[in-house]
């Protein structure tokens, strides 16, 4: 049985995912201690997985959008999805009030029949829960993985282990601090559902617009004005949804039609969007919350983690602006017209506003130095106030408009909350059978030693791996099975993270599994895999800069400040060279033996080294001198003028 989305069922999910973040809120601001009440992080995460897999299981969202285009959900009451929440509930309920007989599990390193059955309990419906909201990919991962330690002793190679049992796998699901109640799921239920509600209130209160028509004023009288604000709102605002994909959707509804309208390419338009929102997940101070897990995750500080990706992300995406340049200018799409360009300082002074939210949630963060999720806390109440200061009078974050903001967070939230969590099965396996070792040994193996080409292996793997997952799982994957390979070389750990994510989050805008692709390329009405190409050409700075920080630390923050300009400037000069190449275009058309020179040239200055450096930039100036020689013979020929008749004709045409 299962009813519309009437109002019966509107005020069911709005009560549901009000209580939820209520919640949070007083677990977040830890309003119980006042009286006296304490809770541990173990039950808190188990209340909050109860929660979110209620909601998943009896709501379902509904292909037929609303009239404004909203999501529509749909509510079931179907007793197969009551059994299944019934089962997550007991399984995670006995944490919560048989603690003491839970912690006495992890004091002895076992568990009883009756914690298999309660780790079965919460395993088995977890998985269809994830199923049903990610598709089938994750759930087989997680479950090879599972086998994989189960089977262990009968396979070969670096797979080969000495096996656990059924009853040593679930201590690790169930108990075990990798396990479902791990790290992943703590970073999601402290940090992850205040940012989401951050962005939700940004969002309705008409901070997406705004941002959008202050980067077109920047931007519009430029050559291929259009693309470059997409790159900068999309890049912004992708930093606080978290997700690539829905900022896709999110913002390419308005940047891919403005794109084609001034010339691009629906193939173009849908890599520039694909790859900005892509790059939103890498951009500080939110990075889509992986700065915080990889925090937790190193045991660094989120200042150092941020302070270190801030060069890396701005690589990235002046390369993309580039890419965005080069190919307006070989397209010759014209600045756009002055009439249809937001006035800067008119946009400026209408949503000024907006920045206060950005900028309270810096100082909380950075100078404040207070817990993330309480920082994003405190800036939500920061955006409700700055919606007052709105012009528009809809934008005013009223109780109800609040809840409606709460329920779109919460309803993103709860598939985060269910993949950290079933990812917990997964690293528990993996630190079970070892194999997360074994593979990181055998790439160092299979490379020789040689730091290139392991970092190359490590980057395919990385690419492949992320192929189908979702940000968060992705990294936690890779941050288990490929960042110690590059450690074990001598890369330094942040360094190491932040390349395995630039890679995997890589396979968001290449194919064949280009999820955002097949978002933007849906808005565009483009085919997918010429998108899907279309962006890895423009979205080259994924795979380049992070083979410049890992070879050259100083790229991030790593040394004195002489060494980091030095460092940045000449990667930058080589990323934005590889950009020209490949786009056929840098002062004019390059023919394409310049087009392989430039790239050349572009590669030799990623890399650290005085000779690479000299190198390289012989090539860059070489090939503009010849494409510019090129341009010059064609122009020559153009103003050629016509040969005279052929003198054995003349009779003919007298």
């Amino acid at each position: 049985m299962s009813s519309r989305f009437g109002l019966g069922a509107s005020n069911v999910l709005l009560v549901l995912t009000t209580l939820t973040a209520a919640w949070h809120v007083v677990h977040i601001t830890q309003v119980t201690t006042f009286f006296g009440i304490f809770i541990p992080e173990v039950s808190v995460k188990a209340l909050s997985l109860t929660m979110a897999s209620l909601i998943a299981l009896i709501f379902a969202r509904s292909p037929e959008p609303g009239p404004n285009g909203e999501d529509v959900f749909d509510l079931k009451f179907r007793w197969h999805d009551l059994v299944l929440w019934a089962m997550i509930a007991t399984g995670c309920g006995f944490v919560v009030f048989f603690n003491d007989i839970f912690l006495d599990y992890g004091f002895w390193g076992e568990v009883d029949d009756l914690g298999i059955v309660m780790a079965l309990l919460v395993s088995i419906p977890l998985l269809e829960a994830v199923r049903r909201k990610t598709g089938i990919v994750l759930p087989i991962i997680i479950l090879s993985f599972v086998a994989l330690a189960l089977f262990q002793q009968y396979l070969p190679g670096v797979l080969h282990g000495r096996g656990y049992s059924l009853e040593r796998l679930l201590y690790g699901t169930y108990v075990s601090s990798a396990g479902v109640f791990g790290v992943p799921l703590g970073i999601a239920v402290n940090i992850v559902i205040v940012f989401l509600v951050f962005g939700a209130l940004m969002e309705r209160a008409g901070a997406s617009q705004w941002f959008m028509d202050l980067a077109l004023s920047l931007t519009g009288r430029a050559h291929g004005g259009p693309a470059k604000a997409a790159v900068l709102a999309s890049g912004m605002f992708g930093s606080i949804s978290g997700s690539p994909s829905g900022n896709s959707a999110t913002t390419g509804v308005f940047t891919i039609p403005m794109m084609k309208k001034v010339g691009y390419k629906p193939t173009f338009a849908a890599g520039v969007e694909a790859v900005a929102s892509t790059g939103g997940m890498i951009l500080p101070p939110v990075m889509g919350a992986i700065a915080f897990l990889m925090a937790e995750w190193i045991g660094r500080t989120y200042v150092e983690v941020v302070t270190a990706a801030i060069i890396p992300a701005i690589l990235y995406f002046l390369v993309v602006f580039a890419s965005v340049h080069f190919e307006a200018r070989r397209s010759g799409i014209k600045p756009t017209p002055t009439l249809d360009i937001p006035n800067f300082w008119r946009t400026l002074r209408g949503g000024w506003y907006f920045a206060l939210p950005i900028i309270a949630l810096i100082w909380f963060l950075i100078i404040a130095a207070y817990q993330p999720g309480r920082a994003a806390l405190y800036s939500c109440g920061a955006v409700v106030v700055a919606s007052f200061m709105s012009r528009d009078r809809t934008n005013w974050l009223w109780p109800m408009q609040i809840l409606y903001a709460i329920r779109a967070a919460v309803m993103r939230w709860l598939v985060i909350v269910l993949i950290t969590a079933s990812v917990g099965i997964m690293i528990g396996a993996l630190e079970l059978s070892g194999v997360g070792i074994n593979v990181s040994r055998f790439i160092v193996d299979l490379g020789g030693g040689n730091l290139i080409v392991t970092l190359i292996l490590v980057g395919i793997v990385s690419l492949l791996v992320g192929m189908g997952l979702d940000a968060t799982p992705a990294y936690v994957t890779l941050a288990t099975l490929m960042a110690p390979a590059l450690v074990m070389l001598g890369v330094p750990d942040i360094a190491a993270h932040l390349y395995v994510i630039y890679w995997g989050l890589a396979s968001f805008f290449t194919p064949p599994t280009c999820i955002a692709i097949f978002v933007t390329a849906a808005i565009a009405r483009a085919p997918i895999w010429a998108s899907g190409f279309e962006a890895m050409r423009i979205g080259i700075a994924a795979f380049i800069v992070p083979l410049a920080f890992a070879l050259n630390p100083a790229l991030l923050m790593e040394g004195d400040a002489l060494s980091i300009i030095f460092a940045a400037s000449t990667a930058l000069v080589g990323a934005v060279a590889i950009a020209s190449g490949l786009r056929g275009f840098a002062l004019n058309h390059m023919p394409g033996y310049t087009r392989v020179l430039m790239v050349g040239g572009g590669l030799m200055l990623v890399a650290p080294g005085v000779m690479l450096l000299l190198g390289g930039l012989a090539l860059i100036v070489l090939a503009v001198l010849l494409s510019g020689r090129e341009q010059i013979s064609d122009d020559d020929k153009a103003l050629e003028p016509a040969r005279a008749p052929d003198a054995s004709m003349e009779h003919l045409t007298r």
